[in-house]
């Protein structure tokens, strides 16, 4: 098997469209002084076409499904509304 590249990100920090492209920036927390919020600084930049970014979605709308029906998620209500 071909080595593949591990990224981790703490969570997204922008989604912008520009260029005809959707653009992720994702961030890690890094650590602050002590006692203090960790401060998200940028990581890394996914650009995918339109279509792409609509192909990942449904795809994570399919794993966020699974994890409620296995109850690793909760179903926020009040997000619907």
């Amino acid at each position: 098997m071909a080595s593949k590249k591990e990224i981790f990100a703490d969570g997204i920090g922008q989604i912008h469209y520009a260029g005809n492209m959707v653009r992720f920036d994702f961030v890690t927390l890094q650590p602050a002084e002590d006692g203090k919020t960790p401060v998200a600084e940028p990581n890394v930049r996914i650009i995918m076409p339109p279509q792409g970014f609509l192909t990942a979605f449904n795809s994570m709308q399919q794993l966020i499904d699974k994890l409620i029906d296995a109850k690793v998620l909760k179903k926020n209500d009040k997000a619907q509304k």
